[in-house]
């Protein structure tokens, strides 16, 4: 990932609020970078998508900073801390925001056309306090892919439905020399999303039905412990550990043919094809036994409003552009992710261009996935030290059960004082 850093100026008032187009307004968007190089970062994109506005609105300029997502999340904070708040935020978490006050709702902003293209999964999933603060910007769903040349090589003839047949054939890629047999990414980038996908395939999750954390459900231990245990420490994993691994240094390994195996987004399909990698997909293995289905992961990305500095007016028309059909669609087609509108949607499940036809099951699986309880003010702290602990419970001398214990105290502690406060 590519971290575009451009000096943030204060946002310029000129003349008062006014409608928009007659006020010069500075509107401060501050976003993550979905890029996999410096020559498709996002910030090329939004700065064509401000331009083609901007062109279209005389008195309101966009001024878009995009960093990676290893600082996306904790910049925003900064900036929220130091009362130098950007209009509007396109991070990971969005409660916390919500709860202290900070943001419109996103019915204050949007216009209902617009507000009413969610699919009722992710509207709900923004919702804090039965109010949507969180507006979904992109959107993915998770499966295993697996080299196909190098599980032929190995002579491995069909990809694994078990954790042990995923094993087995991490057993087979390591000795016929692949590089990471298993890569499995539990670096600071996103090790939240792998660690889910992990808990999800082993029977539990983050949160049980009602939402309450279930961090360190017995489940989740005992699939930390498999994971230590049977891929770690047998080598199945390469020659980085775990949690030093990124996602994307592990799809750039898979892109250059150095990986067996690893889960994916729909990014990834991009990266592997244009280096030429012939591969497959299936749902992520399950426990052996595991009677229930194993639920897919899903992922959201949000975009929130900030109430400092005023502008509703414009941000709500600029956010109505943004998520206007045609641009939902340019952005997924860019990287690869799945569209947040019902619109978008359709016209890619209808559409006959190879690479939509490529995203449909991915999209295909979305209604039904499981996402991160990004509406818990908790989450985004939460999800935070996950990032920084989780790789260091399947290390060799890593407790699985002291890492989940000490993630749900902090979590109940947190809602706790949610619910007190």
């Amino acid at each position: 990932m590519i971290a575009v850093v451009s000096t943030l100026g204060m946002t310029a008032v000129l003349g008062g609020c006014g409608t928009t187009g007659s006020s010069d307004v500075t509107l401060r968007l501050v976003a993550a970078d979905y890029g996999d190089s410096a020559a498709n970062s996002s910030q090329k994109y939004w700065d064509k998508l401000a331009k083609a506005y901007e062109a279209q609105h005389s008195g309101v300029k966009i001024d878009v900073t995009v960093y990676s997502w290893n600082d996306v999340d904790r910049k925003v904070k900064d900036m929220v801390a130091a009362g130098k708040a950007p209009d509007l935020a396109q991070i990971g978490s969005y409660a916390d925001y919500a709860a202290a006050g900070k943001l419109y709702e996103a019915g204050d902003l949007l216009s209902i056309p617009v507000q009413a293209d969610f699919p009722s999964q992710l509207a709900e999933a923004g919702q804090w306090n039965h109010a949507q603060y969180g507006m979904p910007f992109a959107a993915s769903t998770r499966v295993l892919f697996y080299n196909k040349t190098l599980f032929s090589q190995a002579g491995i003839t069909t990809p694994p439905t078990t954790w042990n047949e995923l094993a087995a054939d991490a057993e087979a890629l390591k000795a016929h020399g692949v590089k990471y047999p298993y890569a499995l990414p539990l670096g600071p980038e996103e090790a939240q999303a792998e660690t889910m996908q992990w808990l999800l395939s082993g029977g539990s999750g983050y949160t049980d039905d009602t939402g309450t954390y279930t961090i360190n459900s017995t489940q989740n231990i005992d699939t930390l412990t498999w994971l230590r245990d049977d891929l770690v420490g047998k080598g199945l994993t390469g020659p980085t550990a775990p949690g030093k691994l990124n996602r994307a240094a592990a799809f750039t390994a898979f892109a250059n043919g150095q990986v067996g195996m690893v889960n994916g987004h729909p990014t990834l399909m991009k990266q592997a094809e244009a280096k030429g990698v012939k591969f497959g997909m299936v749902a992520m293995p399950a426990r052996a036994g595991q009677t229930t289905p194993t639920a897919s992961m899903g992922v959201a990305d949000w975009m929130a409003a900030f109430k400092q500095n005023g502008h509703a007016e414009q941000v709500g028309d600029f956010l109505d552009y943004v998520y206007s059909e045609k641009n939902v669609l340019a952005f997924s087609r860019e990287y690869g992710l799945l569209p947040v509108t019902t619109s978008a949607s359709q016209a890619m499940t209808y559409s006959t261009r190879t690479q939509d036809e490529q995203l449909r099951p991915f999209l295909e699986q979305l209604p039904s996935s499981a996402l991160y309880p990004a509406g818990k003010t908790s989450w985004a702290a939460i999800s935070a030290d996950i990032k920084k602990q989780i790789g260091t419970a399947v290390t060799s001398t890593g407790s699985p059960t002291t890492v989940l214990t000490r993630l749900q105290a902090e979590a109940s502690a947190a809602d706790s004082r949610t619910t007190t406060g």
